[in-house]
């Protein structure tokens, strides 16, 4: 009786199979958060501070004279200024740039609607240091509305220099070569504007990837990150803050700020 044995198979079918079988490989080899890496453009200040830093409670208070404020970026679209005003903030900081590929797009509403109402308010740049040199991020800061005039309400550019949201934490840098990145912006927007740029960063990130430098602190304003009761331990060289941003999840606009001193003093600071 002849024995029926199955056809072998075809050779194409052998390499699809292979291919198949590659992908359900490579698919499985890909990181576990390559789907949540955000899209380039998107980052904004804080926005590693919970994954990182964590949340723990809300400023105690306090009898120091202390000023509210706000950070907004793209992602926000209008704000509701007159609200914010209403509620007590009296100042506000808009991201303007990130990188030399992204301009904020809510940038002049914001900006200017903050202005408006009354609020002295400023711009930031999302430092992105393993893309193009410090010098080059600071122009185009500048550039595309990060500048600062002597108008007694426009408050001086901001680095916000923190964890990478779309890669190694780091960027990718050695401690001795950030602190080169980070100084080159900060003389190229000196030279540029006649002001020393504020550093927002979280003293986590700052001991991490700059071996907790302190060379800045006796020309650059410190914005502090850190949501907790507290600004909890600087980074080394400053001895206080002039900024600090407390939380994340505040009302009308979710970044609230506290400027370490009365109105007057953001005034100082925006008059130069």
């Amino acid at each position: 009786m002849p024995v029926h044995r199955p056809n072998p198979l075809r050779p194409r079918r052998v390499f699809l199979a292979g291919l198949l079988l590659a992908a359900l490989t490579l698919a499985l080899a890909a990181p576990a958060d390559a789907a949540t890496t955000p899209a380039r453009g998107s980052a904004h200040m804080g926005m590693g501070v919970l994954a990182h830093d964590g949340q723990h409670g809300t400023p105690a208070p306090t009898a120091v004279t202390q000023t509210e404020g706000v950070d907004v970026s793209g992602y926000q679209g209008n704000v509701a200024w007159s609200t914010l005003w209403s509620s007590g903030v009296r100042w506000a900081y808009t991201k303007a740039t990130e990188g030399t590929y992204y301009t904020n797009p809510s940038f002049a509403q914001q900006y200017n609607g903050s202005y408006d109402v009354g609020m002295i308010r400023g711009a930031y740049h999302f430092a992105t240091p393993d893309t193009t040199s410090g010098a080059t991020q600071a122009n185009y800061f500048v550039d595309h509305g990060g500048g600062w005039s002597r108008d007694g309400k426009t408050l001086p550019g901001v680095l916000d220099i923190e964890w990478n949201p779309y890669g190694a934490a780091c960027y990718g840098k050695s401690q001795s070569a950030m602190v080169s990145w980070i100084s080159d912006f900060l003389n190229t927007y000196r030279s540029r504007t006649g002001r020393d740029a504020v550093i927002y960063t979280a003293t986590s990130w700052w001991t991490d990837c700059t071996g907790n430098y302190g060379g800045f602190a006796a020309s650059s304003p410190l914005w502090i990150a850190r949501y907790a009761s507290d600004p909890g331990t600087l980074p080394a060289g400053w001895g206080y803050y002039t900024m600090w941003q407390y939380t994340s999840s505040g009302p009308t606009v979710g970044d609230h700020d506290k400027f370490n001193g009365a109105l007057d003093r953001v005034q100082a600071l925006a008059n130069g």
